[in-house]
């Protein structure tokens, strides 16, 4: 089954200077060695910060309407993706469950099954 990985945290502990040094070797480490088992599939992304966003939604004629930034101000956002195959989800889990930004940052990662129709 494929899940994907939903990387959340307070954005401001991804950007420098509060990133610990390190990190970033630590998250190319997990990441080769779920790519090289067949876990991660499809890969995943990085998204920007919340800042460089843009939210549609529907306007006051019907009609969508353009907001600059996300939809809601929260402190913890999504900030990024990983796609993952595994046999269950205690599977998937047991990958996130290694994931770097968990003890580095305070990340959380929400593991989903992907629906398949």
């Amino acid at each position: 089954m494929r899940y994907v990985m939903i990387l959340t945290g307070d954005e401001s502990n991804w950007q420098e200077p509060k990133m610990p040094e390190g990190l970033m070797e630590e998250v190319g480490a997990w990441w080769t060695k779920w790519f090289e088992a067949g876990k991660i599939v499809e890969g995943g992304a990085e998204l920007q910060p919340t800042s460089t966003a843009k939210t549609v939604g529907p306007g006051r004629d019907g009609r969508a309407e353009v907001t600059d930034g996300p939809y809601l101000e929260l402190k913890e956002v999504v900030g990024g993706f990983i796609m993952l195959e595994a046999d269950d989800i205690d599977e998937a889990v047991a990958v996130a469950a290694g994931w770097p930004g968990i003890a580095a940052v305070g990340d959380k990662v929400e593991v989903r099954p992907i629906l398949e129709r």
